[in-house]
């Protein structure tokens, strides 16, 4: 095989011509999934941000269960302080030690009273935290079931195609190795920078295609030649003469065969 540098421009024009055919079917067969691909990557990020949603509420309702048990503990801690001190009440030597008792009983008492409602605050975040959580798994449920129908209407696009698409990616990397580096980054330059992807154009009614912008005569002529690599000054795309554009493409139809 010839060096890429060595290679004329005509060579250079229908290398390009080739690798654009090949390129642009491979964006039909990519197009041809749509925004499903998308939609999918949105669904499963959605999916893993509510699922961060529902570990937190089940570590607030951890907490929260936790802090009723601690509560618990208060409340029977007390309840056994109280019968010690009112069984001390029936042995005092005086008022002074009953009523000194009695404040530690009361005392007692309000701790098991602050502590009941610490359980009521507690349980009522629980059940609501909990009403929550089974809205958040129901939506979560849903949104996997969605993902599921979304996953293998994907993966039926992508098997229809599969073959003839890393057919093509195999056919474009050819192709382009037979282009040089510099010539290969503009080429991609300008398909990236292209709505509809495509970096080399033939001419129709004398405008590139897709371009209402007609090329002088003079200009037409020097595409013909294929002396040149011609840039078209209002689109930005490769130029390309008639004969070219329907040479190369009866040509490809033996490569893209699918």
């Amino acid at each position: 095989m010839a060096k890429t540098n060595d290679i004329s421009v005509e060579e250079k024009l229908r290398a390009l011509y080739d690798l654009q055919i090949i390129d642009s079917r491979l964006d039909e067969i990519r197009n041809t999934r749509g925004e499903l691909p998308i939609e999918v990557e949105d669904l499963e990020i959605e999916i893993e941000g509510l699922e961060k949603r529902a570990e937190k509420f089940h570590a607030d309702i951890k907490d929260q269960e936790d802090q009723i048990k601690t509560k618990h503990e208060v409340i029977n801690h007390a309840k056994t302080l109280i019968e010690k001190y009112k069984s001390q009440q029936d042995n005092v030597r005086n008022n002074k030690e009953f009523e000194a008792l009695s404040k530690e009983v009361e005392y007692q008492e309000l701790e098991i009273q602050l502590a009941e409602k610490r359980i009521k605050e507690f349980g009522a975040k629980i059940s609501h935290k909990n009403e929550t959580l089974d809205e958040l798994n129901a939506k979560i449920d849903d949104l996997k079931n969605h993902l599921k129908f979304k996953k293998e209407e994907l993966e039926g696009l992508i098997s229809e195609t599969q073959k003839e698409e890393e057919y093509l990616i195999e056919q474009s990397k050819e192709f382009a190795a037979k282009i040089d580096e510099r010539l290969l980054a503009s080429y991609n330059r300008i398909r990236t920078n292209s709505p509809n992807g495509l970096a080399v154009v033939g001419l129709e009614r004398g405008a590139p295609k897709g371009s209402f912008f007609t090329i002088p005569p003079q200009k037409q002529m020097e595409i013909a030649q294929r002396k040149k690599i011609i840039i078209d000054e209002h689109s930005g795309k490769i130029l390309v003469d008639d004969e070219l554009v329907m040479e190369e493409n009866e040509k490809m139809k033996s490569v893209i065969k699918f």
